[in-house]
């Protein structure tokens, strides 16, 4: 009898712990909001700006973006199973989506703004459905 009722104690603690880990998991979220807003600014930057001055600023704009997202991400205390998963997939997705923007895209259609802005929203399309999908699970 003492035997089932460790096991029940230990699995109520458990369950307790699966939903404050899900309750707290939600800057997962608000990290690839961030970044996907990012992209609305560093792809417009990196497709019609030219010159020197334009890959350092761009150079240090995506530093900031990234350095700020790698803080706020190591220190946070949660993490969800399966999390390296799926963030390698959103990263591995939206790296794809951005390499075809800036070399392929750009050279097929030039460096206009039309092309920029459905460029940016493309490249903002990973992190936003990683987010919706993440706030979807940790409720």
């Amino acid at each position: 009898m003492q035997d089932s009722a460790k096991a029940v104690g230990a699995l109520g603690r458990a369950a307790g712990l699966e939903r404050a880990a899900r309750r707290r998991s939600g800057w997962y979220a608000r990290y690839l909001w961030v970044f996907a807003a990012g992209q609305l600014v560093l792809v417009p930057m990196a497709v019609l700006w030219r010159g020197p001055v334009s890959g350092v600023v761009f150079g240090v704009t995506n530093a900031l973006l990234v350095t700020g997202l790698s803080v706020y991400a190591v220190r946070q205390r949660v993490m969800r199973r399966g999390f390296g998963m799926k963030h390698g997939m959103m990263m591995a997705s939206w790296t794809v989506v951005f390499a075809l923007t800036i070399t392929v895209g750009t050279a097929v259609f030039g460096h206009g703004a039309p092309f920029a802005a459905v460029g940016a929203l493309a490249c903002a399309l990973p992190p936003a459905v990683g987010a919706w999908t993440e706030m979807r699970g940790a409720v």
